[in-house]
């Protein structure tokens, strides 16, 4: 199971959210508009023990019925205004922070679309699901509540505290004492719970890569009866989750405990040495009671502050996740004529083509290797080689899915680099041995391979890849395949891939063995339509069989990243062992049998004797026609 975890950064919670500020930014007025209101909502909390101290001091010493009924409606009124307020500040949080997250999304989907394959093939699916779900909605909590009430809370807390040291200073200080402890402690929280956050938030991107693999493979799970092995793994990843949230669980229960003891001690030591004085007559009871209110106000803004360095921590470590993936670099365009246009000339042509992938180790052996290979206009090009050789990688060059590391690839002269890679894939069309459908209708995943193409033009398309099977689907081509097109068959699905690669009539053509699930006679029918197609264009086909081979005007061999051969089907099996090898069907390793050999020469002996294309399973005529 692939996972993706990046070593957390040597960097403060602060620094890391602070990175949040150009998607706040369009939405700062309202934000800072609403923690306004709610530091004024909070300090109204703060002026209740005042309204008491004036009761206590007032009516109720000089026993005066009205005005403690006044200052009853007073703390109503008091009351009323704090909700108020803070309804208020919710309901202007609300619909911008919906907007900031859904612009996060937006963008980082956006940016996966635009990074290279390379950077998928090494990423576990569920860490991006993960960090454009629970991630975004993590960051849009934090913005809404603990962002706003850590500039409330010390607000409060500084203004509660001026109103204690007013009212009695020396009291003030007895309750200031806790300060110092609470620093060190809250610094000592927030250095570990960073690091549990951080686990924990990767291992729910494993568990979602767990959950979506068994999900989509879920025929080879019940196929196999691995249900059992897949459940004891899942099981184990919960466990380890489990666990990690229970560290989480002890850390804020450990800092809540101290946040609430040592202020609930300093309250206590207050209230003994105020009454004391009340009792000397140092102190007015209203004054008493106004300091123990402010002082219990307090609690909660004190108390909350583990609570929302906790939430702070979560989000620090969301957000650096997010980053991780937005810094990515895209795929760029390198410096040319971008508005180059190939002339429709030069067919496709190799040029000491070299790809090595990159995170391949310093000093490897290239995947590819001084490729050199001329296509024609108009001419098919069929690529053999036994299973590693590079077929697959080669075919990837060409609309860039990946880029060569040396040498390079031109369209009609154009150097494919010099092409932005919008125009580059309007050009070359791509069909691969895996067919990929989306959760969409038929018509849709056939028109997603041509923008702009119509009606006839799908149509057209389906009669070539003998995709008529669509319209006795029960709403036609309008019928939604389901996730990954599993309602359909392997062969099903491989002609519907073939239509969405021909519906746009493309100049360039690459397939990677798009008829390997096909049965004979289907594939039959296909070959005869994709004939007619592949005279008007410039194509690659990757194949395995000899009737694919039969498509293509050339073959080009390769051998261990190379081309070792090119020429006709009739010529390579005259005269290259290898190539008679593989058309014989034969699938042990050539160093590792040596019969194959000894198979490959009795092929061409056939050959030279007028029996290759019985030998082959192949009618000559056809072979020679092209």
């Amino acid at each position: 199971m692939p996972e993706n975890h990046v070593e957390p950064k040597d960097r403060s919670a602060a620094r890391s959210l602070l990175r949040l500020w150009p998607y706040v930014k369009p939405v700062r007025i309202r934000l800072f508009g609403a923690a306004g209101v709610a530091v004024v909502a909070s300090c109204l909390g703060l002026v209740i023990p005042l309204v008491l101290k004036w009761i206590v001091d007032g009516p109720v010493a000089h026993h005066d019925p009205g005005g403690v009924w006044l200052g009853a409606l007073y703390l109503l009124l008091l009351g009323i205004a704090e909700a108020l307020l803070f309804g208020l500040r919710r309901w202007m949080v609300a619909r911008p922070l919906a907007g900031v997250e859904a612009s996060m999304r937006a963008d980082l989907y956006r940016h996966l679309q635009r990074l290279p394959v390379a950077f998928h093939d090494r990423w576990a699916s569920g860490q991006l699901l993960s960090r454009g779900t629970t991630d975004l909605m993590l960051l849009r909590m934090f913005l809404a509540f603990p962002l706003t009430f850590l500039l409330v809370n010390a607000t409060t807390i500084l203004a509660g505290f001026i109103i204690l040291l007013v009212q009695q200073w020396t009291l003030g200080l007895v309750l200031l004492a806790p300060v110092v402890p609470l620093v060190i402690l809250c610094s000592v929280f927030e250095t570990k719970y960073a690091l549990v956050a951080r686990k924990a938030q990767d291992q729910v991107g494993d568990l979602t890569t767990v959950v979506e693999e068994s999900v989509l493979g879920i025929r080879i799970i019940k196929g196999f009866g691995r249900h059992r092995s897949q459940a004891l793994a899942f099981h184990g990843l919960s466990q380890r989750l489990r666990g990690t949230e229970l560290d989480k669980a002890r850390l804020l229960a450990g800092i809540w405990a101290f946040i609430t003891t040592i202020p609930e001690l300093a309250i206590g030591a207050a209230l003994v040495l105020g009454t004391i004085q009340v009792a000397d007559g140092d102190l007015s009871a209203g004054t008493l009671v106004a300091f123990l209110s402010t002082a219990l106000a307090l609690r909660w803004p004190v108390e909350s502050i583990g609570f929302l360095l906790a939430m702070s921590q979560e989000s620090a470590t969301a957000t650096e996740r997010f980053f991780e993936v937005m810094d990515v670099a895209e795929e760029h365009e390198t410096a040319g004529d971008v508005s180059a246009e190939p002339s429709g000339t030069d067919g496709m042509v190799f040029e000491g083509v070299e790809f090595r992938y990159p995170d391949a180790e310093a000093g490897s052996v290239p995947v590819l290797t001084r490729i050199d290979l001329r296509i024609r206009p108009g001419e098919t090009m069929a690529l053999v080689g036994a299973t590693g050789s590079g077929k697959t990688t080669l075919t990837a060059l060409v609309p860039r899915l990946h880029d060569a590391t040396a040498g390079r690839i031109t369209l009609d002269g154009v150097d494919i680099t010099d092409m932005p890679r919008e125009r580059l894939r309007k050009l070359v069309s791509v069909a691969f041995e895996e067919p990929t459908l989306f959760s969409a209708t038929v018509g849709e995943n056939v028109l997603m391979g041509a923008e702009g193409a119509g009606e006839d033009d799908l149509r057209r398309a389906l009669s070539i890849a003998q995709a008529d099977f669509v319209h006795d689907l029960p709403q036609g081509v309008d019928t939604q395949v389901g996730e990954q097109g599993l309602s359909l068959s392997g062969g099903q699905r491989q002609r519907l891939a073939l239509a969405r690669a021909v519906v746009g009539q493309p100049r360039f053509l690459v397939l990677d063995d798009p008829l390997s699930a096909l049965d004979v006679h289907t594939e039959t029918l296909v070959e005869a339509a994709l004939r007619r197609v592949l005279e008007s264009t410039t194509a690659v086909v990757v194949a395995h069989r000899p009737s694919t081979v039969m498509l293509a005007d050339r073959v080009a061999l390769l051998s261990e990243g190379r081309i070792s051969a090119v020429g006709t089907h009739q010529e390579l099996l005259r005269s290259n062992a290898e190539y008679a090898w593989l058309m014989s069907g034969a699938e042990s390793s050539l160093s590792a049998e040596p019969t194959a050999y000894e198979a490959a020469e009795d092929t061409l002996a056939a050959y030279v004797s007028g029996d290759g294309a019985r030998a082959m399973d192949v009618p000559a005529e056809e072979g020679s026609a092209r």
